[in-house]
């Protein structure tokens, strides 16, 4: 299976090799792979060249492992445009999954000072915090931790935000989503954050804070949310 004399590394071919596997079905997601030792006396090459192949192919996302168990079949990550202002909940109906939402928290606190120059309030202001964990066919996917003005939401519920928000601010409130802006960066999961998004430590999560305004030009939200990284990847087109 394998060509040494090729000028292809011998841990790209076996890359290349479990990547053709796992596309044509032969392991499925989450199914485990043949262990390091098994590969190793599959391919005759030492047991350091197959780990730097599950390696990489852990990194790329392709397989995961679970200590004790062995390295698996990951599930596919879901791709998510950059180029368009939607809710969750929207992005996952878009997709033919079912959007689920546990309501962790729902607070009126003061921010702190970066939260309210985002806002454009003051730190007297009062904000609804919310805090609720992100789901795509029952399996968590982001952790969200959301500040809205109080002043501007005075009738926000328990109720609305079990489903989604811009519906509430554009179908209740009748206000009008103008545009919004977004950072982003890859990061290790909290422990928090970990327990939510059931993924072990260390993880690799990528943190997202979106600030949205209304077409009338006031900020209205800032989102901070944390991805699974094994789960999500993102896309942004882009041109000259």
């Amino acid at each position: 299976m394998l060509d040494k004399q090729s000028g292809i590394p011998i841990y790209i071919q076996i890359e290349d090799y479990l990547k053709e596997q796992i596309a044509r079905g032969i392991y499925p997601v989450k199914s485990l792979i043949p262990s390091e030792r098994e590969l190793t006396d599959l391919f005759g090459v030492s047991r350091m060249t197959v780990r730097q192949s599950l390696t990489n192919l852990v990194k790329d996302g392709l397989l995961y492992r679970e200590k004790g168990r062995g390295t698996f079949v990951a599930e596919e990550k879901m791709e998510q445009p950059l180029n368009g202002l939607t809710s969750f909940t929207e992005d996952m109906k878009e997709r033919g999954l079912t959007p689920g939402t546990k309501l962790i928290s729902f607070t009126k606190v003061h921010p702190d000072p970066q939260i309210a120059a985002r806002l454009g309030i003051t730190q007297e202001a009062l904000v609804h915090k919310v805090v609720r964990i992100r789901y795509a066919d029952d399996r968590p996917m982001a952790i969200e931790r959301s500040y809205l003005p109080v002043s501007l939401f005075p009738t926000l519920t328990e109720e609305a935000l079990r489903g989604s928000l811009y519906a509430f601010i554009e179908k209740q409130e009748m206000l009008v989503i103008g545009q919004a802006t977004q950072r982003m960066e890859a990061a290790l999961a909290k422990t928090e954050d970990a327990g939510y998004l059931q993924i072990s430590l260390p993880s690799a999560v990528v943190l997202i804070e979106r600030v949205s305004s209304l077409q009338d030009g006031r900020t209205f939200e800032v989102v901070r949310s944390t991805y699974r990284a094994d789960r999500y990847k993102f896309l942004s087109e882009i041109g000259r």
